[in-house]
C-alpha cells in the first residue's frame, strides 16, 4: 500500500497538492480527510470523487501532517489500497440511538470481512448540541464486534465553536452520526495506542451524589465548592461560578476508575447554578471512584513515543501509513509539546501521516483495553500484508 499526505489552506491548494501527488503515477483509491469547518468540504469531496477516490472524513479543531501543523485548513491521507481490502460505512443517528447506529456499523463490518479492523469517526456533538457520548459508542461496538476486534478513531470538531460537527463520505454527510473505514484484517494490519498522560493527585474519592452528567457531591461534600477550591478559586470568583471553568478544567479533569483498565479523564464543562452541580462531559456514576489530577509532565511526548517504539519493536516493525487523533484540549494544556508528540510519532514510523485535534478519541489504552478517551493522544499505524 502506497500512501501520501497532502495539506492546504484552500480548495485551490488541495487541487494543486492532489495533482502534484499523482504526477509520478500514484493513483489513490481512498482519502482520509480532516478538514476545518471553515473550508469548503463540498468542493473537496467533489474533487476527490471526480478522481474516483473514496472518502472517510471528519471536521476538526486543527490539522497536521508530517512536519506541518495548522488550523482552519485541510489535511488528507491518500492511500492506493485495493478496494477489496476495505469498505466505508455510514450511519446517521437522527431519532435512533448511538447503540442502534453502532450495532448496524458492527453488523455490516462483520458481514463484509471475517475479522475487520475499524477506523471510526463520529460527530463530536449531537444534533441538539450536546457532547456525543463516545463511551456508549465504544461499549456498543465492542459488544457487537467482540473484544478482540480493534477500532481506533476520533470525534469530529468545529474549531472549538461547539456548534456543529460533521462526518462525511463521498456522498453522505451528517451532524449526528458515525462513519467507519472497515479494513480486512487478513489484508491490512492495524496497530495503535491511546495515552492521556494525566496523573492522579492525592487520595481516591467517591462520587456520593450524581445524576447523569451532573455531579453534586464528592465524599458527601459539595462538588462545585470542592473542585473550585482545588483550582484555587475562592471568594467572589467562586461565588459567581467561575465563568471560565472549561478553559481551566481541561487542564485538571477528574480521573474516573473503570471496572477494568486505567482511570479515564472526565472534564467539568460548567456549573449548573440552580442545581449547585458540576456539569461534566460524560456521565459521572454515583458510587464511582475518582481522583483529582495534574496535567502531563514535560516528558509526555517521550512517554508516548517510547510506548509506540515498544509496540513497533514487538508487534509491527514497519508501516505504510499513520493516523493520529489528538484531543483538542491538549493544544492548550501542552502547548508546543503537543507538536512534539505528533512529530515524534511521525519520525518513529517515518511514513505518510495525517491527523486532527478531536473532541474525543477511540482506541486501545496502554493496558490494551478498548476505551473512549477524553484528553488522549491516539495513534494508529496501517500496514498492508
Amino acid at each position: 500500500m502506497k500512501a501520501k499526505s497532502i495539506q492546504g489552506k484552500s480548495t485551490e491548494e488541495i487541487i494543486a497538492a492532489l495533482q502534484q501527488s499523482m504526477e509520478d503515477g500514484f493513483r489513490p483509491t481512498l482519502a482520509i480527510v480532516f478538514i476545518s469547518v471553515k473550508q469548503n468540504r463540498t468542493a473537496i469531496c467533489k474533487l476527490l470523487v471526480n478522481n474516483d477516490i473514496d472518502i472517510l472524513g471528519a471536521t476538526s479543531c486543527g490539522e497536521f501532517i508530517n512536519g506541518h501543523q495548522d488550523e482552519g485548513s485541510t489535511v488528507i491521507l491518500l492511500l492506493d489500497l485495493h478496494r477489496n481490502a476495505y469498505d466505508i460505512l455510514f450511519e446517521t443517528i437522527g431519532a435512533d440511538s448511538i447503540q442502534t447506529a453502532s450495532a448496524l456499523i458492527a453488523k455490516k463490518a462483520k458481514e463484509k470481512f471475517e475479522k475487520p479492523a475499524l477506523i471510526v469517526c463520529s460527530t463530536g456533538l449531537t444534533d441538539t448540541g450536546e457532547f456525543f457520548d463516545g463511551e456508549i459508542l465504544v461499549k456498543s461496538l465492542e459488544s457487537a464486534l467482540g473484544a478482540d476486534i480493534t477500532f481506533f478513531g476520533g470525534m469530529a470538531g468545529d474549531d472549538m465553536a461547539l456548534t456543529s460537527t460533521y462526518i462525511f463520505t463521498r456522498n453522505k454527510e451528517s451532524n449526528y452520526g458515525i462513519a467507519a473505514l472497515v479494513l480486512d484484517g487478513s489484508k491490512v494490519e492495524v496497530q495503535g495506542m491511546a495515552i492521556t498522560g494525566w496523573k492522579p493527585v492525592g487520595i481516591s474519592r467517591t462520587i456520593t451524589k450524581s445524576k447523569g452528567k451532573l455531579l453534586y457531591t464528592i465524599d458527601d461534600k459539595p462538588a462545585v465548592e470542592m473542585y473550585l477550591r482545588y483550582l484555587g478559586k475562592q471568594g467572589q470568583e467562586a461565588n459567581e461560578g467561575f465563568s471560565m471553568l472549561f478553559d481551566v478544567s481541561m487542564h485538571y479533569p477528574f480521573l474516573l476508575a473503570k471496572e477494568k483498565g486505567e482511570p479515564v479523564p472526565r472534564t467539568p464543562l460548567s456549573i449548573d447554578q440552580s442545581e449547585n452541580a458540576l456539569i461534566c462531559d460524560l456521565e459521572m456514576p454515583q458510587g464511582g471512584t475518582i481522583w483529582f489530577s495534574m496535567p502531563p509532565d514535560l516528558d509526555i511526548s517521550e512517554t508516548i513515543v517510547g510506548e509506540a517504539k515498544n509496540l513497533k519493536e514487538t508487534s509491527m516493525p514497519d508501516a505504510d501509513a499513520l493516523l493520529i487523533f489528538s484531543c483538542a484540549g491538549r493544544i492548550n494544556v501542552l502547548g508546543p509539546l503537543v507538536t512534539s508528540e505528533n512529530d515524534g510519532l511521525s519520525a518513529l514510523w517515518n511514513v505518510p501521516m495525517a491527523g486532527f485535534f478531536t473532541y474525543g478519541e477511540y482506541g486501545r489504552a496502554l493496558d490494551r483495553n478498548q476505551e473512549f478517551h477524553s484528553g488522549a493522544c491516539c495513534w494508529v499505524a496501517l500496514k498492508e500484508k
